[in-house]
């Protein structure tokens, strides 16, 4: 049986519109991953898109960012866009850089804004 590759999608609270317009866009290539997201960005995510499968983990603040980079960390996720928000203080910004860490470490590709998810897109196959 073929593992299914795993995304994980998590937007600041000031991104997670662009997060929830950016599902609705790819939402043909999306649904060929198992998607997991922190808290609000999933529900966010699911109320734009309802066909996608979503699991949500725990909000970032709550240990959701911990949770994806132990995912990461076990082969679990093989992708991450992140919209970060750079002008806005995060209370739990070690643990944002933590999961940043984490990606690098385990060399997954890792979209940290709009741009670059959209040139991640285009290279997989619908």
């Amino acid at each position: 049986m073929t593992r299914v590759p795993c995304i994980a999608l998590i937007a600041h609270d000031q991104m997670k519109d662009e997060m929830a317009s950016f599902a609705t866009r790819h939402v043909a290539k999306l649904l060929q991953w198992r998607i997991v997201a922190t808290g609000t960005t999933g529900g966010r995510i699911k109320d734009a898109c309802p066909e996608l499968d979503v699991t949500r983990l725990k909000s970032g603040p709550l240990g959701g960012d911990q949770q994806i980079g132990a995912l990461i960390s076990t082969g679990e996720v093989d992708m991450l866009i992140f919209f970060v928000d750079p002008l806005t203080p995060m209370p739990h910004d070690v643990d944002v850089k933590a999961l940043m860490r984490l990606a690098t470490v385990y060399d997954i590709p890792m979209a940290l804004n709009l741009a670059t998810a959209e040139i991640v897109m285009q290279t997989l196959t619908a």
